[in-house]
């Protein structure tokens, strides 16, 4: 089932989620409802979705990119599903990613990421996972662990004169933007 995309002023994107349980993660109505955020998620056209977005505070999001038309130039991310997930930098180099948000409409800003981080996860079984991710695709993680943790990309701008829309970052911005993003998958992958 589709859910409600909330956006920019509801208070649920401010809040910090909670960590469930393995017993809580295991029940049906939670597996349920990480279906529903799957099926949103690529409804919608996002890399990703997490509960805060969906007004719920659960600490579970889910990332995917496939052929995704929203964002041609991001390397593919098999369907993962990150329930209590906590990050850390890798080091201190940074990129700056021109980002959107699905609760964010038609908004585009260049935000401040870490280029190399490890994310510590359960799956939607209760697996632990530890991974690296690197380049957009760590960008795409610390994207969504923000949300979790009630921060908004628009928080990650240093420089406002970079927010745009949609129609204007495709007129004036994506040509540029293409070339640093395959630049750096071409430096550090993904």
């Amino acid at each position: 089932m589709r859910l409600p995309i909330v956006s920019v002023g509801n208070p649920t994107l401010r809040s910090a989620a909670r960590e469930i349980s393995e017993q809580e993660l295991l029940a049906p109505e939670t597996q349920r409802f990480i279906d529903d955020l799957i099926e949103t998620m690529r409804d919608a056209g996002g890399a990703g979705l997490a509960a805060n977005q969906v007004d719920d505070l659960r600490r579970i999001a889910v990332i995917e990119v496939d052929r995704n038309a929203r964002y041609p130039y991001k390397p593919p991310i098999p369907l993962t599903v990150i329930v209590n997930p906590r990050l850390e930098p890798v080091d201190e180099e940074t990129v700056a990613i021109n980002e959107g948000c699905l609760s964010v409409p038609d908004l585009r800003g260049e935000a401040e990421r870490h280029v190399s981080v490890r994310v510590s996860y359960l799956d939607r079984h209760g697996a632990a996972h530890e991974e690296l991710y690197r380049g957009l695709t760590a960008g795409t993680f610390q994207h969504e662990i923000d949300h979790l943790d009630g921060v908004l990309f628009l928080d990650r701008v240093r420089d406002p004169r970079t927010f745009t829309t949609w129609e204007q970052f495709e007129r004036f911005h994506r040509d540029a933007f293409v070339d640093r993003a395959r630049a750096l998958v071409a430096r550090v992958g993904s």
